[in-house]
């Protein structure tokens, strides 16, 4: 910091406190001293012990200042994003930035599913019960901050393994009536984007609203993407210990799915694709009404109400790799594609307290909620369309799938964080969660009066953290705390005639535990964390005969898996003089996750998978950085390195004829970033993404979008400018 930044700051104490003494009655008001020096020498730090009304305190937590990142935020490029978080699994499949697939601690990435993730602490999973999948999709720009806690807080967000992810958006700045701020971007494979938002104080009333548009071609061949996202937030504050916000935010995209390839294919030409007629498109509304209430100086009260309303369509000719799609020398037509939609209307209504109080000269803080849930998905399949190309979702004759799954559930969550010195504290805390899912509906192979009846979804969850304060700058951690994944709604419906789902069918559950030592200095940041996570009833198919001795598969539990590991994480910063200093980062994860008691199916008999590795689960993810600023310039270059992983249970080696499963080899991803700020008000941004054009992939999916390889964007760059006035 600069020297006459202290005396600034000191000056300004000084008048408040002389002011103060000579007329209690006044308040000096001053305005932020932001030190630039300061905002971007660690662009990752941990979240306080508490934050409005809730508790972080003896857990492992990030935060990530977005806009402080040379990343690539137009395209919202997750390893550049998420670099400094140790242990982050990328499903890069979609290099257009519509959507996030992110993963830790060996967990499945899909539309990052274990994860409870949030916006402004709203919860945007379509449906927790039904499909965790997170189909809202923010634009980055919107974007202040990013907050992760790992897994032991599942006990106050929800029961997640992952834990939560929070996007915490920009608000209105406070001290203008009017502020206008623009954002756009050009690149690679027809990249065009704008990002427009406007905000401001007037009175008591806080406002911010945005429009973003998004197109491109692809990296691959017939995967265009149209984008569009909308909000508009208002906070009224009537008093200084009371605020209400309303807000309606809107994500809708329309990608075009390039089709997944054969290993032959991916070596021939990645960018190869084997579909043209594939649509998918998830068009989503999260409107929320949230309060915020200081009761005294000790107590804070929270009310969020909110919903997930919306849907999420495809439209596919959903064969593998192998099968091309080609028009019928008979018909002089293609074939009919298949249609699939989902209907959203998930409501939530989240009341938090959070009341800090003294045991002795010892301070303790309680935090408890109640949370309320009611959910209606409509999953409607196997619609017959048509046997054109464009994104058409009309079908002729009957859904091959028509079904509601309902649910209703009511859970509550207290924490206590507890001094038993001033340097140690314990939270212990519980979850109780009570509710209920019912499926009705139609499958027209399957017999209707087989369905469950009602799944119940009743359970404690336990959980314990502590941490001690070594120093003021640093502290050891450790925590406990089970969790719980409820079998949802594709993991009840039979794929095909040929199959059943079991009549016992288990939810997940396990628990995750870590412990670690974090320093925070003024020239280094240092993490070490240990983890394991068990994950018991995982799910997928045996083989067994039916009452009239034919082949069946089975829909059932199949086993438990066990995840250990370590995550580390250093930051060095070296200030070379007045104008000029870097930094240099490593951000590691060993992982170690295997299936225990498990067998599952191969071919038309059961093979025990003791010892194996658990899918899409690479033992070493390493991101490795340097960022150098020079006045208002700053570079930064970004290694990534993931090893290898496996695509199914069986940790098949050998590719099949499909692709669809095999290994998946290990890759390196080279990327280079630079800012330049101008002035306050303008600012460039260059990105070259894949600077080697490695040609890779990072996953061979079972099910959506098609089982198969999809492969990941190669070489591109984006060019970046920002106004604001």
């Amino acid at each position: 910091m600069k020297i006459k930044y202290i005396f600034l700051l000191i000056f300004l104490c000084k008048a408040a406190y002389s002011q103060k003494k000579d007329d209690s009655t006044k308040v000096l008001n001053l305005k932020e001293v932001q030190v630039r020096e300061q905002q971007f020498k660690f662009n990752i730090q941990s979240l306080p012990t508490t934050k409005g009304t809730f508790l972080y305190g003896g857990k492992k937590t990030e935060m990530i200042n977005v806009q402080g990142l040379d990343a690539n935020i137009a395209e919202k490029t997750p390893r550049q994003i998420f670099a400094k978080v140790p242990g982050v699994f990328v499903y890069d499949m979609d290099g257009s930035g519509n959507q996030i697939n992110i993963s830790t601690r060996g967990l499945d990435p899909h539309r990052g599913w274990e994860f409870n993730i949030r916006k402004d602490g709203i919860i945007t999973n379509s449906d927790i019960y039904g499909y965790p999948a997170s189909h809202y999709s923010m634009p980055m720009e919107a974007i202040q901050n990013i907050e992760l806690v790992r897994g032991t807080g599942s006990l106050q967000y929800g029961s997640q393994f992952g834990g939560m992810l929070n996007y915490v958006a920009k608000q209105g700045d406070s001290t203008k009536v009017f502020d206008f701020e623009s954002t756009n971007s050009v690149g690679s494979f027809g990249l065009l984007s704008t990002y427009n938002a406007v905000g401001g104080q007037v009175g008591k009333v806080n406002y911010y609203a945005y429009y973003s548009k998004r197109i491109s071609d692809g990296y691959r061949d017939n995967s265009s993407s149209d984008y569009a996202a909308f909000s508009a937030q208002i906070t009224y504050r009537p008093t200084e210990k009371l605020s209400i916000k309303a807000d309606l935010s809107h994500s809708k995209y329309v990608f075009q799915l390039a089709g997944q390839q054969t290993d032959a294919m991916f070596a021939a030409n990645p960018r190869v694709a084997t579909r043209s007629r594939n649509f998918y498109s998830p068009d989503i509304y999260v409107p929320s009404v949230s309060f915020n209430w200081s009761l005294g100086n000790r107590t804070k009260l929270s009310w969020v109400t909110s919903a997930i309303l919306g849907s999420r369509s495809s439209v596919l000719f959903d064969r593998t790799a192998d099968v091309i799609d080609k028009i019928d020398p008979v018909t002089l037509q293609y074939a009919n594609r298949q249609v699939d939609i989902d209907n959203y209307h998930s409501y939530t209504s989240e009341l938090r307290v959070l009341h800090e109080y003294r045991v002795g000269k010892l301070p303790s803080v309680l935090v408890g909620g109640i949370q309320l849930m009611n959910n209606d998905l409509h999953r409607r399949q196997q619609g017959k369309g048509t046997t054109g190309s464009d994104f058409d979702l009309s079908i002729t004759g009957n859904w091959g799938r028509d079904l509601r799954f309902k649910t209703q559930n009511i859970a509550f969550f207290v924490e206590n964080r507890i001094y038993l010195t001033p340097k140690l504290a314990v939270s212990p805390g519980f979850r109780i969660e009570s509710g209920e899912s019912v499926m009705s509906g139609m499958i027209s192979y399957y017999d209707a009066s087989k369905f469950p009846d009602a799944i119940p979804h009743r359970f404690p969850l336990f959980g314990l953290t502590a941490d001690y304060q070594l120093s003021t700058n640093q502290n050891l951690y450790a925590g406990f705390s089970q969790a719980y994944r409820p079998v949802i709604f594709k993991d009840i419906i039979p794929a095909s005639i040929y199959e059943k789902s079991s009549d016992n069918l288990k939810d997940a559950s396990g628990y995750n535990l870590e412990a670690g030592y974090k320093g925070n200095f003024e020239k280094l940041r240092l993490e070490l964390t240990y983890f394991q996570l068990l994950y018991k009833n995982r799910l997928g198919t045996l083989a067994q005969t039916d009452e009239n001795g034919a082949f069946q598969i089975l829909r059932t539990n199949i086993g438990d898996s066990f995840t250990k590991g370590l995550e580390m994480f250093a930051e060095y910063y070296v200030r070379i003089n007045a104008k000029a200093n870097f930094s240099v980062f490593t951000s590691n994860s060993l992982m170690d996750a295997r299936y225990l008691n498990a067998e599952i199916r191969s071919g038309e008999k059961n093979v025990s998978i003791k010892g194996n590795f658990v899918e899409s689960t690479p033992q070493v993810i390493s991101r490795n950085g340097l960022t150098f600023r020079l006045r208002k310039l700053s570079l930064t270059s970004l290694f990534s390195y993931t090893a290898k992983s496996y695509a199914d249970a069986l940790n098949t080696v050998q590719p099949s004829a499909n692709g669809s499963v095999g290994l998946v080899p290990a890759y390196g991803i080279l990327d280079f970033n630079a800012t330049y700020r101008i002035s306050s008000k303008l600012l460039l941004k260059f990105n070259l993404n894949n600077a080697t054009d490695k040609q890779y992939f990072t996953k061979r999916p079972q099910f959506y979008p098609g089982p198969g390889i999809w492969a990941s964007d190669g070489r591109g760059f984006n060019l970046t400018v920002s106004t604001r006035f």
